[in-house]
């Protein structure tokens, strides 16, 4: 990389990232356990209404899945800045 433009777009890019994973993350718990839980909860899931299973376990399974795609998208920003690993 060469400094400091390319530092910037790695930044910009990294945050652009964050938003968006952070913003998915939000709809899901703040609007899938709390917004739309009326509608959620005409499904059952597991024997528990949809609604309250996202507020219970799906919000945290989505947030354990997006760690591996910011992961995924880190590397592949790495490698594209050169300076993976």
């Amino acid at each position: 990389m060469t400094p400091p433009t390319d530092y910037h777009r790695y930044w910009r890019d990294n945050l652009r990232y964050l938003a968006i994973l952070l913003l998915i993350w939000f709809a899901v718990s703040f609007g899938c356990g709390i917004l739309f839980v009326d509608e959620l909860n005409r499904l059952r899931i597991g024997g528990a209404k949809l609604g309250f299973w996202f507020a219970q376990q799906g919000s945290i399974y989505v947030f354990v899945v997006l760690i591996f795609v910011y992961v995924y998208l880190m590397n592949r920003l790495d490698r594209r800045y050169g300076v993976n690993e």
